[in-house]
């Protein structure tokens, strides 16, 4: 990943002032102010402070075990904070279920992929949009327009979706008949089903081959076209300084940098969390 390691490191902490006066410029989409998560002694995420701005890309990285899904889970409500905040649109999330949050405007996709593998594509897609639908139980029952017609406009927008992935051909095919790059666009074609202003995606290039993790660069740059922000977690170094607009590095549950991607390469704060520190040497 890295390949100069003989940055000062009072430079470097100069360079993150910079950079954070810099971002705190823009207008944010989401912050966690102070965030905390433990696990009974052992605390996952501390005083951990994020900001992504609207209408870009942001990275979140560091070593395994660091605290990076942790953070999104706590955004998007699997877990519950310990403490600090998570602020979203001006809102605090602090007591809200994964479904308020998507209906909110965050959707999410996983490390491990989660999909109906049992159901299609095109089903698995219009799933995407539960929290988008608002026919009552007798509105179903007895099939009115109105239930028909938002019926047709979430099949519309999942075959929408679906083109924009580029999996209309298997609309009919089962998830899990799918090859794996295919399913990890399928993921992201569901959250994104349910119009979201935030898309969180957990390790999105994982498992896909060269070709595939630069169609999913380029398909991500368009997409965030579509007035969207976007924040992810990613291993592959090729994807966060291919696309990434703001770069948050955190590392045994703190924050150790924040800045452009091409001083987070060069951070010797960085460099020591990924690849350790000799005995006896000096940053």
């Amino acid at each position: 990943m890295f390949k100069d390691n003989s940055v000062n490191m009072e430079m470097s902490v100069d360079t993150n002032k910079i950079n954070e006066n810099i971002n705190s410029d823009k207008k944010e989409a989401l912050e966690t102010q102070e965030l905390t998560k433990r696990f009974g002694g052992l605390i996952a995420v501390n005083n951990f402070d994020l900001k992504v701005n609207q209408g870009e890309i942001s990275s979140l990285i560091g070593p395994n075990g660091a605290g990076k899904t942790t953070v999104f889970n706590v955004v998007t409500g699997i877990y519950q904070p310990d403490g600090g905040r998570v602020i979203f649109k001006g809102e605090d999330l602090a007591g809200n279920k994964p479904h308020q949050i998507v209906a909110k405007g965050i959707a999410r996709t996983f490390q491990n992929i989660r999909l109906f593998s049992n159901m299609t594509c095109l089903e698995n897609v219009m799933s995407g949009q539960h929290c988008r639908g608002s026919a009552g139980v007798w509105s179903s029952v007895f099939k009115s327009s109105y239930q028909k017609g938002e019926e047709n406009r979430i099949r519309e927008e999942a075959e929408r979706r679906l083109h924009q992935v580029g999996l209309w051909k298997f609309r009919d095919e089962l998830a899990k008949n799918i090859a794996y790059g295919s399913q990890r666009m399928l993921e992201i074609a569901r959250a994104l089903a349910s119009n979201p202003d935030l898309l969180i995606l957990d390790e999105p290039s994982s498992g896909l081959n060269d070709k595939e993790s630069e169609d999913l660069m380029k398909f991500l740059k368009i997409v965030l076209k579509e007035d969207l922000t976007i924040l992810l977690i990613e291993h592959d170094m090729n994807v966060v300084m291919g696309i990434s607009d703001w770069v948050t590095v955190m590392d045994e549950g703190k924050k150790i940098a924040g800045g452009l991607p091409e001083d987070i390469y060069h951070n010797p704060l960085v460099i020591e969390a990924y690849l350790g520190k000799e005995e006896g040497e000096e940053l």
